[in-house]
């Protein structure tokens, strides 16, 4: 883990690993190790891009071009409606479980009543006399007794359990606090991960926007390329050189996402305003390729695609695939990851993980 100053306690860690993917078998790719659990970990996805050499692109992006396109609906409806109608027909839940449902709430995280439905949990974010007054069982959300906040409650609802059924005295507690207490419809992010569609769609009653993620593609982007590899250091514990790579190399990742001026060949703001320059003391001019998809999307599309991006760039050529999950608490900070596939050493990445 990188070095922070004190008292960041609560603030966002950067951990940087280096290390080697070892074999990829495209019927049964890794899920529990790294780079790939990063992905798997985020728990809904809001941006991802893939930035690799122009080159490159030219040769694999046919096999992109015929990809399926995530889609995701927009609705407004209250948290009773989980529990009605089709929504929780018993027929349906054992043949396609709500495990195949992401949603998530408006609201901000530690300040508003929040909610959200992945793999089949049920997660409530509540203030404290929302938690009171529901009457269902949580526990407290974060440090308690921290000057200047408020307490908060998380409960979490596993609507897979077999006593998730009308007439049953639990769930029966959740229906009356959805009917009763948390009673006011909300704006979700609704993600359906079956491959099978309903018809007629249980969705279409509360009336929903529905959204295509459209890839979008910068090309011939001109950039200073600084060296990619990570500095060879006796010491097994890495020593600052890595360090100072981590962090250098991070920062100008950064920029080539934003698009920054700074990195290009033409640059040339006043070194008064600004000094940067790409790390290292050599640099190549080169083009990249950017694409983008930003929406709601989910962390299995994403693992899939990094998969099929692993099989299609040659195995000798860098790209770097980061994933970007939605702002959570006050600040808006979020949970990401950025996999760097390093040139010319098969298999061998450097992962950054912010959370």
């Amino acid at each position: 883990m990188l070095d922070f100053p004190e008292g960041t306690k609560n603030d966002p860690k950067c951990y940087v690993t280096h290390g080697v993917m070892g074999h990829l078998d495209p019927k049964q790719p890794p899920v529990k190790r790294k780079p790939f659990a990063a992905i798997l970990s985020h728990e809904f996805v809001h941006k991802l891009e893939f930035v690799l050499p122009e080159d490159i692109w030219d040769v694999i992006k046919d096999k992109f071009a015929v990809m399926d396109e995530p889609r995701y609906s927009k609705v407004i409806m209250p948290l009773k409606a989980l529990l009605e109608g089709e929504f929780f027909n018993i027929r349906r839940v054992l043949t396609r479980p709500l495990g195949n449902i992401l949603m998530l709430s408006e609201g901000t995280l530690g300040v508003d009543n929040t909610y959200r439905l992945r793999e089949g949990i049920l997660t409530l974010y509540l203030d404290k006399e929302s938690y009171e007054r529901a009457g269902i069982v949580g526990k407290p959300d974060g440090g308690k007794g921290k000057r200047g906040t408020k307490p908060r409650w998380v409960v979490e609802i596993n609507l897979r359990l077999p006593s998730m059924l009308h007439g049953k005295k639990g769930f029966d507690r959740i229906v009356y606090a959805f009917k009763n207490v948390l009673t006011t419809p909300v704006t979700w992010l609704f993600h359906d991960l079956g491959t099978t569609s309903i018809d007629p769609d249980p969705l279409d009653a509360h009336f929903p926007t529905r959204r295509v993620v459209k890839q979008s593609i910068l090309e011939n982007y001109n950039v200073k390329l600084p060296t990619l590899t990570p500095p060879k250091d006796v010491d097994s514990t890495y020593s600052a050189d890595f360090e100072d790579y981590a962090v250098e190399l991070q920062e100008w990742l950064a920029l080539v996402l934003l698009q920054s001026t700074q990195i290009q060949p033409e640059n040339t703001i006043d070194p008064f305003l600004s000094r940067y320059a790409p790390p290292g003391d050599s640099h190549t001019q080169t083009k990249l390729v950017k694409i983008s998809w930003q929406g709601f999307l989910s962390p299995t599309w994403v693992h899939e695609l990094f998969v099929k991006v692993l099989l299609a760039v040659p195995r000798d050529t860098w790209f770097a695939f980061c994933v970007g999950g939605f702002g959570e608490g006050i600040s808006g900070d979020s949970k990401n990851c950025t996999i760097l596939r390093l040139p010319d050493a098969p298999n061998e990445y450097v992962l950054w993980e912010v959370a």
